[in-house]
């Protein structure tokens, strides 16, 4: 007997203001059209106006396709008018506005399949694969979903499949979002079933996007504008609230508590510990900033070289130390650690271990504090006894091949404005950093378990100081220095300076693994 087939509705977006030629969106539709799977309608949904040329239709398509034409508010209002408009047992979501997208013969029934494998599925995504203007076509292998993938930048490719009684339970996409439709969308859709991927070996991709891959930009977020960031955090903080694991302002708040004889066990305020590689040209700079500091010896600075007696960064220590070169007793002391074992994790721990301060301060090899950082960060630690944790901002700056040092313009000052009083450790499990420079009571670091060391899955001299945080700021607040106190210097060597996708992927599996231990703890936290 012929099976009969649940009609698929693809819903796809245009407008006047597409950047690519409406000859690519007309293979978008005639890629649908010829599906094997046969059993298809495509639904355009045009905000050029109604009355709008559609250059992307010839007389056949014409009578095949379903034309919304109108003026929509934003993308979710496109999304929910193709949607009104479906009439099939399956809604497959097209993002069509940015690029062009040509769907493989195939590619409706394995979307089909994968459903019918998992009914209860909250929607359905695939590899993809990407074409860059130059014809290079590269394979796009997205990450396996779980709950701890909160980041907002996560990719899920740019076609959602769901069934039409999952899409009915969500009632489309909210309208209140310009910019978060998408990414709320997806955190709803999760909540009512798991988020399906269909991955790809090789020649597996269901379709092809046409754009520009481009070097990953560590800062995206920064450039992204207010607005933007503001509903990105509403969507997730929402999402927090529903699963439970919203932490409220003043929530589980506990003061940092010392006894006389701990305070008399401390020779200075703040330990700098500083992990290195194989860096002597940069080591120098950041010593000479910590001896800066407005608190001279009150500051002191160990450094762990973790490449070993041969690493020349060691020399370049010790002309700072005592019976140096450089040495000076009337500046922060610097100490040095030399360990054969490149493990940044390790390294923090062995350098908190010998620390003589009562606050640990994070200066990277290659950066530099400016000199009242330690002075400001005190400043902060003093107004209030629950304050376990204090957040800087920080200006970046490049290194070029002539060793010159120049301001990046482009970006501003980095502030962490997402690290709000009220919604701040919310919305850290959105964003992959935890801001710099960081400082934290070496007795609240303790507490918590120290520094991962390569430990944690994934975690390769990646996200130690994330999970740190994440842990600290679940008892203890964040104080914040809104001043710049820090210099981030980029440069070709750097560690998140134009690094490929399987290190982004590897990076973001860590902190996403770290993220989801944090969702199980906070649960615990409100069950209480």
């Amino acid at each position: 007997m012929k099976e009969k087939k649940i009609l698929v509705s693809a819903v796809l977006l245009w407008n006047k203001d597409v950047k690519y030629p409406a000859g690519d969106f007309k293979k978008t539709i005639e890629s649908i059209l010829g599906q094997d799977y046969g059993a298809q309608e495509v639904i355009v949904v045009d905000g050029s106006g109604k009355k709008a040329p559609t250059p992307y239709l010839n007389d056949a398509i014409a009578k095949k396709v379903k034309l919304v034409a109108g003026e929509f508010k934003n993308r979710a209002a496109y999304f929910n008018a193709g949607i009104a408009k479906a009439k099939g047992g399956y809604i497959l979501l097209v993002n069509t506005l940015e690029n062009a997208i040509e769907f493989r013969k195939s590619a409706f029934d394995t979307f089909v399949i994968a459903a019918e494998r998992n009914p209860d599925a909250g929607f359905i995504f695939s590899d993809y694969e990407r074409i860059a203007p130059d014809g290079k076509v590269s394979e796009v292998h997205l990450l396996p979903y779980h709950q701890g993938r909160l980041r907002d930048a996560v990719d899920f490719g740019r076609a959602f499949f769901f069934t039409a009684a999952m899409m009915k339970k969500l009632k489309g996409l909210k309208e209140k979002y310009d910019a978060a439709d998408l990414y709320d969308l997806r955190f709803r859709a999760e909540e009512k079933g798991d988020l399906i991927g269909i991955a790809n070996r090789f020649n597996g991709s269901l379709y092809s996007v046409k754009e520009q891959a481009g070097a990953f930009d560590v800062f995206y977020y920064l450039k992204a504008g207010k607005k933007v960031a503001l509903e990105l955090e509403a969507a997730c903080t929402e999402h927090l609230k529903r699963i439970g694991a919203y932490l409220a302002p003043g929530q589980n708040y506990r003061p940092v508590k010392y006894s006389p004889a701990d305070e008399k066990q401390f020779k200075c305020l703040f330990t700098v510990v500083t992990p290195v590689f194989n860096r002597p040209e940069f080591i120098r700079d950041a010593i000479e900033s910590v001896q800066a500091q407005t608190l001279g010896r009150k500051v002191e600075m160990i450094v762990v070289c973790n490449g070993g007696e041969s690493d020349p960064t060691c020399a370049a220590v010790r002309e700072y130390m005592k019976g140096g070169s450089k040495y000076d007793p009337k500046k922060p002391d610097v100490d040095l650690i030399v360990t054969d074992i490149n493990n940044l994790g390790l390294c923090f721990n062995l350098g908190l271990k010998k620390a003589r301060g009562k606050y640990y301060l994070q200066l990277d090899s290659d950066d530099q504090l400016t000199p009242d950082c330690a002075e400001k960060t005190l400043a902060v630690y003093k107004t209030d006894p629950k304050i376990g944790l204090v957040v800087g901002s920080y200006e970046v700056w490049e290194k070029k091949p002539n060793g010159e040092l120049f301001r990046r313009e482009d970006i501003p000052v980095v502030t962490h404005d997402e690290w709000t009083e009220e919604n701040g450790r919310n919305n850290l499990l959105r964003i992959n950093g935890a801001g710099a420079p960081r400082s934290a009571h070496i007795k609240v670091i303790w507490e918590m378990g120290g520094f991962a060391c390569n430990d944690e899955p994934y975690s390769r001299n990646y996200g130690e100081d994330y999970g740190l945080v994440c842990k600290i700021i679940e008892k203890y607040r964040m104080g914040r220095v809104w001043d710049p106190i820090y210099k981030v210097i980029r440069h070709s060597g750097g560690t998140d300076h134009a690094i490929n996708q399987e290190t982004i992927d590897r990076n973001d599996n860590a902190k996403d693994h770290m993220r989801l231990l944090a969702l199980v703890r906070r649960m615990q936290i409100n069950a209480k």
